[in-house]
């Protein structure tokens, strides 16, 4: 059977806009405050999980909630199962938005909102790739299973409890990164370090916050100091401000004087496209009396340091590249101390207990470290016929026959299969914007994807 997928997409172009707009409006990031029995993650995950079951079951497919963390749509028989992965929760907004995050907007050909590129957007491009094939009556070989987890963003809890209670796919694939196709994903870890405070002098810090997720470079970050020479200080900050690449704003507080600095978010997997407001902010207040130990160990072991080699955990390997480091949280209280989150992305020939042991050696004394769970490095030999057939059908339907697979920092869905892989729907070329205020995806990329995912399924799950 000869099918013109590009048109098959173009079909569905209105009924897929309309659908991914519904999944848009529901704000679904992790809030684990507002978490009950009934929605174990928040109300957000629960409800974007429940929106989109109830589109596969209006589509006809046979579909399971498995207790509002993780749930899927099926199609198909067999003794092998063929998996996509997806997500429906997505990070906190922040700060920086031109527009409503959470009602989406197309400008220029862009739709903007928060998960519209990680990972709504892509997900639902792969389900209606799916569903076009579902249309199409293709006769197919496998079970295929379209598995939905709502807290891909933090620790995976979801798809953990789905691979707990239901059989392990054969093969698949999480449309959760980039074009071609990612083969191989570093380990991902991160560490908790615990200080406490020192006794008061005549400049001290009152409070420091920074960063929303461990996966993320803090946009924003915000402390008050107490101090005898506001002017001072002033003058201090302003002039610290013109030397660096963030900005900042300054206002006197009854509790002393509250500094504000706006850097740029960006993905941890890769810190060195952001800009970590919070490590910049306590470059500054390295003088502060009652948190001289927290303030230094990020200024002169973290800060602009994304390889670690302040650390001493500088590494390299040859097929996964760099050891990375993001500082995704940052905090300061008089009373609890300070507390700092570093989330590494590591490659082969690395342990997590070697990264926690180096990191303790370099703390100043009564300073903490805890290793938090860990995922372990993953990789698929590039001759593996599900990294050959998804590479022919991306070249096939785009031209690009220069583009490799590819092995990142990121972590996706597609490293609990062991022949599980990531692809698309991030074109080469386009601008990545996740985890940043003003997220975007072109909609004509989108509508290519969804062409690319619906080939990809019947060639991996139909007779050739």
């Amino acid at each position: 059977m000869s099918v013109d997928w590009k048109n098959e997409a173009t079909k569905h172009q209105d009924d897929y806009l309309a659908d991914l707009t519904t999944m848009l409006r529901v704000p679904s990031f992790r809030d684990d405050s507002q978490a009950t029995d009934d929605a174990p993650l928040g109300p957000g995950p629960k409800q974007a999980l429940t929106t989109f079951l109830a589109i596969a079951e209006r589509d006809g497919f046979k579909t399971k909630n498995i207790d509002n963390l993780v749930g899927y749509a099926e199609i198909g028989e067999g003794d092998e199962t063929l998996a996509i992965l997806a997500h429906v929760d997505e990070m906190p907004a922040g700060n920086g938005w031109d527009t409503d995050p959470f009602e989406p907007t197309i400008k220029d050909g862009k739709m903007y909102a928060r998960g519209v590129s990680d990972d709504k957007g892509p997900g639902m491009a792969a389900y209606y790739g799916l569903k076009i094939v579902k249309e199409l009556g293709l006769k197919l070989n496998k079970k295929i299973r379209f598995i939905v987890g709502t807290d891909e963003e933090s620790n995976w809890t979801g798809m953990k409890r789905y691979f707990e209670v239901e059989p392990a796919p054969t093969l698949g694939f999480s449309p959760d990164a980039m074009f071609p196709l990612i083969n191989g994903e570093k380990g991902n870890v991160s560490l908790q370090l615990h200080f406490g405070h020192e006794d008061n002098g005549d400049f001290n810090l009152v409070s420091f916050d920074s960063g929303l997720r461990e996966n993320m470079v803090p946009r924003d970050a915000e402390a008050v100091v107490a101090t005898d020479d506001n002017e001072q200080l002033a003058a201090d900050f302003t002039a610290f401000l013109d030397q660096q690449p963030v900005t900042g704003e300054l206002t006197v507080v009854p509790e002393g004087v509250k500094l504000e600095v706006v850097g740029k978010a960006a993905h941890g997997m890769e810190p060195r496209n952001g800009i970590n407001a919070g490590t910049y902010l306590a470059t500054f207040l390295t003088n502060a009396d009652d948190a001289a130990a927290f303030l230094d160990f990020v200024a002169n072991k973290l800060h602009d340091d994304s390889r670690a080699n302040q650390l001493g955990l500088a590494y390299k390997d040859d097929v996964m590249g760099d050891l990375t480091m993001n500082v995704g949280l940052l905090s300061f209280d008089h009373q609890k101390g300070g507390a700092l989150t570093l989330n590494f992305r590591y490659p082969k020939g690395i342990e997590p207990a070697d990264l926690t042991a180096k990191v303790q050696a370099q703390l100043p004394a009564g300073a903490t470290v805890t290793q938090g769970d860990f995922m372990v490095p993953h990789y698929v030999d590039p001759e593996d016929p599900i990294v050959k057939d998804l590479m022919d059908v991306y070249r096939r339907q785009t031209g690009d026959t220069a583009s490799q697979p590819q092995i990142v920092g990121g972590g996706t869905y597609g490293r609990m299969m062991a022949r599980g892989v990531a692809f698309g729907a991030l074109f080469p070329d386009t601008e990545d914007t996740m985890h940043q205020a003003n997220e975007f995806q072109p909609i004509d990329e989108l509508m290519a994807a969804m062409a690319i995912y619906a080939e990809s399924i019947a060639v991996l799950a139909t007779d050739k």
